[in-house]
């Protein structure tokens, strides 16, 4: 294979409310923009000193750039930023690297690509930063506007957990405005203390660079979304005194889409929600950069099946919920799409599923079984999305068949998995694990309860419809 291009990090400003980000690769140029409501990052360099602010801005620098690095480069450079390169640095970054590009790398057929050689120096990194003010609320709470943001804020609301969100949105899902109007009209339908604001405008994932530079020979795509956004939201840490990021990564995330023969590796869309990758980052970060910091996320206790039952308990805010990357609010053709209206179509009534998507009925359209039947696992393994796993569609395909829905799609169910099938494989499904999560411990005390609630009300409700009930 031939010699890959080189990576530079050619910048990283700021001004009151921005952050700019500038890459060079094989004499391309590309860039990522962070806007923030509620922060003046001047401000937080007077109070924390211009070198902090700058090793922050590197983090966030660092885990934007691993998109690049989807062109296979050689080697990166950074330039005048290489004395921030670490050791523990570089052990995180690689990690990060190798397990959320493993889809990459089949995607691509490569699977010995581990990523570029970083030229840094050895840096010995600085002590963690510790917050200098009271935390404006117990944690952050970050917002994307899907049903697991909605399961989320209910569960803090429920807990007595005060709280604040980040509402964020990124160029490559379209115009912020519209990203912004969604999300808030489902935020407004919960408490939060203040709604926190982030924008995101990339030029390179949307570039026609594949396109126009085939002598790359590469295929597609991928970026480190979450671990970036988390590094992303930082200053708002320093600045508004948060102990804690909460996101609702739920545990569907821990499992990947197949294991590639080829390597043996588990490869996994959403290895960057996982458990794994939570404790990994939360550890660095509390280790390197703010002390006294967790990253967790609250729904981790818990499978999809559970979230989309408490679901129940909120319908009429179910229509200010959104999940489609390709066309928002809802394309309805998608995996993520059909995956989402099927999970509501199990446990939601029809007028709930008409509010929300303007369709009460996808098992009747013959034109997406292929989908469904791809969701199922019948294709060889499912579509790389934000989605659970096989045998959870199954279950959902078994509730939905016993609260009426019927066409092609639940002929399929039939001919495939059954109704004996789909209520032995929810068993697998429906449990509460306390043990391996991140939720602080005080924090844990207050949400397990809940989930625990949430658990048993949808067991029952799983293993009565299942069992003939409707």
């Amino acid at each position: 294979m031939q010699r890959g291009p080189i990576v530079s990090l050619e910048g990283v400003s700021h001004s009151r409310h921005q952050v700019v980000l500038r890459f060079g690769v094989g004499g391309l140029s590309f860039t990522t923009s962070l806007w923030y409501r509620q922060l003046d990052l001047d401000k937080l360099a007077g109070e924390y000193g211009p070198e902090a602010l700058r090793r922050l801005l590197f983090h966030i620098a660092v885990f934007e750039l691993n998109k690049v690095c989807s062109l296979r480069p050689e080697s990166v450079e950074l330039g005048p930023f290489a004395d921030l390169w670490t050791p523990a640095l570089e052990a995180l970054w690689r990690e990060v690297f190798v397990k959320i590009w493993a889809q990459w790398r089949y995607e691509n057929d490569d699977p010995s690509y581990e990523g570029p050689r970083v030229r840094g120096g050895e840096g010995r990194g600085a002590l963690p930063l510790r917050v200098r003010r009271a935390p404006a609320a117990e944690t952050l709470a970050f917002c994307g506007g899907g049903k697991d943001s909605l399961a989320s804020m209910r569960l803090l609301e429920r807990a007595g957990v005060d709280y604040d969100v980040l509402v964020y949105a990124s160029s490559i899902y379209g115009p912020a405005a519209a990203q912004h109007r969604l999300i808030d009209g489902l935020v407004q339908r919960c408490r939060p203390r203040t709604a926190l604001r982030q924008w995101v405008y990339d030029d390179f994932l949307d570039s026609p660079v594949l396109e126009l530079h085939p002598e790359l020979g590469v295929k597609t795509l991928t970026a480190a979304e979450t671990p970036s956004s988390v590094f992303a939201a930082l200053p708002y840490a320093l600045a508004r005194g948060y102990r804690s990021f909460s996101l609702g990564h739920e545990r569907s995330a821990d499992t990947g889409q197949l294991v590639w023969e080829r390597t043996g590796e588990d490869v996994n869309h959403q290895w960057g929600k996982s458990f794994a990758a939570e404790r990994l980052i939360s550890d660095y970060i509390r280790e390197h950069l703010l002390a006294d910091f967790t990253y967790f996320s609250l729904l981790k206790p818990i499978h999809d099946l559970v979230i989309f039952s408490m679901l129940r308990e909120c319908p009429a805010d179910v229509p200010f919920t959104h999940s489609c990357n390709l066309r928002k609010p809802w394309c309805l053709e998608c995996p993520k799409c059909l995956y989402v209206w099927l999970g509501m179509a199990a446990f939601l009534p029809r007028t709930v599923l008409r509010e929300t998507f303007g369709a009460d009925d996808l098992l009747a359209r013959e034109a997406l079984v292929p989908g469904f039947r791809e969701l199922m696992g019948l294709g060889g393994r499912q579509p790389f999305e934000c989605i659970g796993g096989a045998e959870e569609v199954r279950v959902l395909l078994g509730l939905c068949e016993r609260r009426g829905y019927r066409g092609p799609t639940i002929e399929l169910f039939r001919a495939e998995v059954g109704q004996a099938a789909a209520l032995r494989l929810a068993e697998g499904y429906l449990d509460v694990d306390l043990t391996n999560t991140a939720i602080p411990a005080e924090l844990r005390a207050r949400v397990g309860p809940e989930l625990v609630r949430a658990a048993a009300a949808g067991r029952a409700f799983i293993r009565e419809t299942l069992a003939g009930g409707a």
